[in-house]
């Protein structure tokens, strides 16, 4: 029995070797990433370098025993023709496997269009706009939606006691399809709209905005601006404006409140709710262990991961499961095949690609802004699951 043992293990490892061989003797996994390194989201890059990072630095720098190779470009912001022309290079110049990023919805769409025409698997990281996937065979969105983000929160406001609310969104579709899936949900509940306002992207200057709020006297304002300057800005005019002192509360779509923006924002958003598809402190042994590896992969160690960090994260799981069952060449369509209805745990908690659609279905949470130790958290304090991207 023993030599028969010693026979089968050896050629279990006979088998081994010859696997990893032939996983060594192919040409690496090639990932082109388009994202913003420069301009007003300039923050955006090395977040997602830490969170691909941390994903190498656990899985050994290699896809199926193939290495990795990213090339990255840079958009600049939101510049659907530089995604547009970035995108078409690495697809024809540099020969990627796979195409991932966009930081705005407008650059997206850019980035779907050359995924489409040159059948390259293209993973969203992050844009919220509604029906982006309807004409992009080869995407799928492994960010989040405004519906998803939207419905939750409007639905908490009903039941929490706040009868009105005033809007204030970036005039840009998230920002449109956002304000629309809050209202259509809070008054179907029983809620009142008393106003909205629409903002330019990436606008820093609120005063003349809140004024409106202020005229209007809502229980609540719900802000949808963008993440980073501008959700800084908003929150520094409300306050100077001293519409907490009249009890108006903000509801927040939760990338204004995204873990490096925070800091900046001093005691501002104390006690702020805010709904998203992850916080840095959610609780659980793969989001720690993301979150250690995250902050290993940061050669600033001053970055905080965020849902842009947790998105491309998952896009490389998303990559490396299409690898790994094809086990060879990579056909897109077959890609896609493997993709649909895939489902994983991630640090933000479970999550599925829609086996219709290419898009995500996932846990959804409430969070509220709260000191812990020395710096204030995006604490969740209930979760609506495994929501889909209509908000349903």
């Amino acid at each position: 029995m023993t030599h028969v043992r010693k026979i089968i293990v050896a050629a279990f490892a006979a088998m081994f070797a010859l696997a990893t061989a032939g996983a060594a003797d192919l040409p690496p996994i090639k990932i082109g990433v388009v994202y913003s390194y420069t301009g007003s989201t300039a923050d955006a890059g090395p977040v997602l370098d830490a969170a691909v990072g941390a994903w190498l630095a656990q899985h050994h720098g290699m896809m199926s025993g193939r290495k990795v190779e990213l090339i990255k470009r840079d958009d600049t912001g939101p510049a659907p023709d530089v995604a547009r022309r970035l995108s078409t290079e690495l697809v024809v110049q540099d020969h990627v496997d796979f195409l991932m990023g966009s930081t705005y919805t407008p650059n997206a769409v850019a980035m779907a269009t050359a995924s489409t025409q040159s059948k390259t698997p293209y993973c969203m990281v992050n844009a919220a706009g509604s029906g982006l996937l309807a004409k992009a065979p080869y995407a799928t969105r492994l960010g989040v939606t405004m519906a998803q983000i939207t419905v939750p929160l409007a639905n908490w406001a009903w039941k929490n006691g706040v009868k009105t609310v005033y809007n204030v969104l970036a005039n840009y579709q998230p920002g449109i399809d956002g304000g629309k899936a809050f209202s259509d949900t809070f008054t179907a509940a029983g809620g009142k709209m008393v106003g909205e306002v629409l903002v330019p992207i990436n606008n820093t200057e609120f005063s003349a905005y809140i004024q409106r709020v202020k005229d209007a006297k809502p229980d609540a304002v719900f802000v949808f601006v963008g993440a980073g300057t501008p959700a800084v800005a908003f929150f520094k005019a409300f306050h100077q404006a001293g519409l907490d002192k009249m009890g108006i509360r903000i509801l927040a779509s939760g990338d204004a409140l995204e873990e490096d923006a925070l800091p900046e924002m001093g005691d501002e958003p104390n006690g702020v709710i805010s709904s998203l598809n992850y916080s840095a402190v959610h609780d659980s042994k793969f989001n720690r262990d993301f979150v250690n590896a995250f902050h290993a992969a940061d050669p600033t160690k001053t970055l905080e991961p965020d849902f842009f960090a947790v998105a491309a994260y998952d896009c490389m799981t998303a990559f490396d499961r299409a690898v790994a069952a094809q086990k060879g060449t990579l056909d897109p369509d077959k890609t896609m095949a493997i993709w649909s209805g895939m489902k994983w745990e991630s640090p933000r908690g479970p999550i599925q690609i829609d086996p219709q659609t290419h898009d995500i279905t996932q846990d959804m949470y409430m969070r509220k802004v709260t000191k812990q130790g020395p710096k204030y958290q995006d604490v969740e304090f209930s979760t609506t699951p495994m929501v889909k991207a209509d908000g349903t």
